[in-house]
């Protein structure tokens, strides 16, 4: 005698929407999700993009072109102390000069203030002690034109290996998109570095450049 068991009833599927039709509103909805957090991620990747800069690298020497601007680096001077006017400024670091060129494209501008970012991502701002009109960031810079000065560092002789210059434009009250900067590497490895600095002038004056 064969034993048989009975097919189990499936159980009544309650009145309302087909299974297509589910089907469909749930692949809609997750739709809806997938695109609101694709939305807020890009909302959140625009606001970051939106605020950095544009940067265009170079080297000593070179003319880095930033659309709006060129600008090069001369050369890179170490001193002791900085005579300007009456006033001779001691440093227990180093002073580091960086004698620069910059011309514009379409309008003058002046240059906004330099930052010495080192190897290890450490950024410095230019030396408040030696009056801004005796810096590059005084200078206007004229279409096709160059203009050349100094800007000026009082830096640990540690942090000149590996250290690039950024320049860019002055900050205004409105957030500007990709504004342009150009980044400059000093070519200092640690040898170059220890011989600036062992070469370091006494007393850089101001008033002979």
């Amino acid at each position: 005698m064969t034993a048989t068991a009975e097919r189990p009833v499936a159980p009544a599927r309650p009145p309302g929407r087909k299974r297509g039709e589910s089907r469909l509103l749930n692949a809609a909805a997750g739709l809806v999700l997938l695109g609101a957090a694709i939305g807020v991620q890009s909302l959140d990747m625009n606001h970051n993009e939106y605020r950095a800069p544009l940067t265009y690298v170079g080297g000593r020497g070179q003319d880095v072109d930033a659309t709006r601007f060129t600008v090069r680096l001369n050369s890179v001077t170490a001193a002791k102390s900085i005579q300007h006017g009456a006033q001779t400024h001691l440093t227990d670091d180093v002073f580091l000069v960086l004698s620069m060129s910059a011309k514009s494209k379409l309008q003058p501008y002046k240059l906004g203030p330099a930052v010495l970012l080192t190897a290890d991502g450490r950024k410095f701002a230019a030396t408040d002690r030696i009056d801004r009109t005796a810096t590059m960031a005084q200078k206007w810079v004229q279409p096709d034109i160059w203009a050349s000065g100094p800007y000026f560092f009082e830096v640990p002789a540690s942090v000149l290996a590996g250290a690039r210059v950024v320049v860019g434009l002055p900050p205004t009250a409105l957030v500007e998109p990709y504004q342009p900067e150009a980044e400059i590497d000093l070519g200092l490895d640690e040898a170059g570095a220890r011989d600036l600095v062992r070469s370091a002038e006494a007393v850089y004056s101001t008033a002979e450049k």
